[in-house]
């Protein structure tokens, strides 16, 4: 029988006892914006799977892409200004 030591230790890496540190919080909650306007995006491109797109839905995913657009730009101006990204 093989020893499977290494594989062992990769699997377990990711215990359940072993939680995020802090800085991996707070770069989550940095990009927080930005992951709350990709779901939003999500939400109107599977709302559009299931019909044509009129008006307002277009006007909503249009709306739904610019907000994800000024949230990486305000995420990447804030890293440029001296804030960890």
């Amino acid at each position: 029988m093989k020893n499977i030591v290494t594989v062992q230790d990769a699997v377990t890496a990711f215990a359940d006892w072993k939680e995020p540190t802090d800085a991996e919080l707070d770069a989550i909650e940095r990009e927080m914006p930005l992951i709350l306007a990709d779901i939003d995006t999500l939400d109107v491109q599977i709302a559009l799977l299931e019909r044509t797109p009129g008006e307002l839905e277009s006007r909503r995913a249009r709306r739904a892409r610019h907000r994800v657009l000024a949230e990486r730009a305000a995420l990447a101006n804030r890293a440029g200004a001296g804030e960890a990204a």
